[in-house]
């Protein structure tokens, strides 16, 4: 085997910038860069096909070996074939290797040495998914890039837990690049080092003295701000080799990928696309996008006039309007396409802007435009005398893309949780009385919101226990304050937190076992979870999970 599989060639770099365009060789076909892959966490992009996201001009598919260990194991890929023969998709895949999976149980999950012991999800059987187990996984699954194991933090841990987490990275990478053996397969090495940029430059200095096909930043958009965020990525990327590619993981927004593009990254997954699409959004060249709202009822023009995808060629913004309000699958299927399309043909101006060295002109013309909302209907403007960019209410402060307590200097959990595993148990147990769900604080309504999703996902596809949930707080202006930045925080774009705010409680119209109510100390009933915003000296038998 070559030292390095990927056949790595860089074509360019922009000036004023570090920008670069590339191309790799995969074992399914050469890759150009900088790209998007989408994310098709279980062996599929949710409500997309293969035939679909090939139109689009998708390269690499990202899957997950966290699930696909669990669910369909990987005995099933090698009898199949692999994952390409398995999903019938002829492009590259890239797997995760689980890790950032395992970050998010933690209240059901234990890191040692070995690896991570954890309960499965799908039939409480439990694992030890350790380096070794990870690659064979990867192995089976057949992807093209593989990722080693790493222990993923939160962004703003502190320093002893930052340095421990790197320093079982380093060795985990050892072992899944030696488990690896002579598999064709290229391994991608994982930085880490949360925002210390001294111990992101230790991570660094010893991975690039191991022979990886790549190298990835992780422990990125997990809780820091935005800024944070492009500053950890510009001092890494620089760290890294240049004849290999640079991977960003979990990164996000179209404005992210360009601001990440500019500091020297090649390679960007997300599940944004696809996730927002469910709920109506959508990403237009003149702007974002909110099919919900009524101004579009009457809408009989694309979505995007400059978008050649087969979803603006065909359909009005009237019709996908009344899909998102009925919430018909259709319509998350016919957004998701058109975003996955634009994130694709966002990466394509790009590559070519850098090709032909004016990436710097194209630079400062989307990033004017892609965080902005629907220029050509925007919100209506407030009233004379009223701020439209609210940055304080009560006690509470926007920070960056975090809010933040004035007096205490705490930060607001602002970020979603995927997975929650023991809520999950909860509602597919063989029980018919509601699954009662204590929100302590809920800030941003984060915590309350990700339960909410978690339902909405599961009762798509099991019948399932009705769920109650309770939110404990004195003070909603954290939550306000959200509420008036839904460009920050997208997943309020939910209707639930508003109607929540206005009437003191929400009751879903699609999964009638679904409410969120907003209650005092008393008479609380006992909970059968808890979502823990804030820290509590409250006394819990039911599982906390802290967000």
């Amino acid at each position: 085997m070559p030292l390095y599989r990927l056949d790595f060639q860089l074509q360019a770099r922009a000036t004023g910038s570090r920008a670069r365009a590339a191309t790799f060789r995969t074992l399914h076909g050469l890759i150009q860069t900088p790209l998007f892959m989408p994310v098709g966490t279980q062996a599929t992009v949710k409500a997309q096909t293969p035939q679909s996201l090939a139109a689009s001009g998708s390269q690499i598919l990202l899957a997950n070996t966290y699930h696909l260990l669990l669910r369909p194991g990987p005995e099933v890929f090698e009898k199949m074939g692999g994952i390409h023969r398995f999903m019938k998709w002829p492009g590259s895949v890239l797997t995760d290797s689980g890790g950032y999976q395992i970050f998010s149980l933690p209240h059901s999950r234990l890191i040692t040495e070995k690896g991570a012991v954890f309960q499965s999800y799908v039939d409480n059987r439990r694992f030890l998914l350790s380096p070794e187990l990870s690659i064979q996984t990867q192995r089976s699954i057949g992807s093209d890039i593989m990722m080693v194991l790493d222990q993923c933090i939160a962004s703003t841990a502190d320093e002893k837990t930052a340095r421990k987490a790197l320093q079982v990275t380093q060795r985990w990478a050892a072992r899944s690049l030696a488990a690896r053996e002579d598999s064709p397969q290229s391994l991608f090495a994982i930085v880490q080092g949360a925002l210390y940029p001294h111990l992101r430059k230790e991570s660094a200095a010893g991975l690039v003295t191991m022979p990886f096909d790549g190298f990835a930043i992780g422990g990125l958009a997990v809780g820091e701000e935005k800024h944070q965020r492009e500053d950890v990525c510009e001092l890494t990327a620089a760290l890294l080799p240049e004849d290999r590619p640079r991977y960003l993981m979990g990164v996000g927004m179209p404005i992210d990928l360009l601001e990440a593009v500019h500091r020297g990254m090649d390679m960007f997954d997300c599940i944004i696309p696809t996730q927002v699409a469910k709920r109506g959004t959508a990403f237009t060249s003149r702007g974002i996008v909110e099919l919900r709202r009524s101004v579009y009822k009457f809408a009989d023009a694309p979505l995007d006039i400059a978008c050649t995808c087969p979803v603006c060629a065909t359909h009005s913004r009237a019709y996908l309007h009344h899909l998102t309000k009925t919430q018909e699958a259709l319509g998350w299927t016919l957004i998701g396409q058109h975003n996955i399309h634009f994130y694709h043909q966002l990466m394509r101006e790009i590559r070519t802007s850098i090709l032909e060295d004016r990436f710097l002109l194209l630079y400062h013309e989307k990033r004017a435009i892609l965080a902005e909302e629907d220029l050509d209907h925007p919100v209506k403007p407030p009233k004379r005398g009223q701020s439209s960019m609210v940055s304080e209410m009560g006690q509470f402060e926007l920070h960056g893309s975090s809010i933040r307590h004035l007096e205490t200097g705490t930060v607001v959990p602002t970020e979603l949780r995927e997975e929650l595993p023991d809520l999950v148990k909860l509602l597919k147990a063989k029980d018919e009385t509601p699954v009662i769900v204590l929100d302590e604080g809920l800030g941003s309504g984060a915590a309350a919101i990700s339960a909410i999703l978690v339902y909405e996902a599961l009762a798509q596809k099991h019948a399932i226990r009705p769920m109650h949930i309770l939110s404990v707080a004195g003070d909603l202006n954290a939550l306000r304050l959200a509420l008036s930045h839904k460009k920050i925080f997208p997943w309020l774009r939910h209707g639930a937190a508003d109607t929540l705010l206005h009437r003191g409680a929400w009751k879903s119209r699609f999964c009638p076992g679904l409410n969120w109510s907003h209650v005092g100390n008393e008479e609380l009933p006992k909970p059968d979870l808890v979502l823990r915003t804030f820290q509590s000296n409250r006394e819990h038998e039911a599982p906390v999970i802290d967000f």
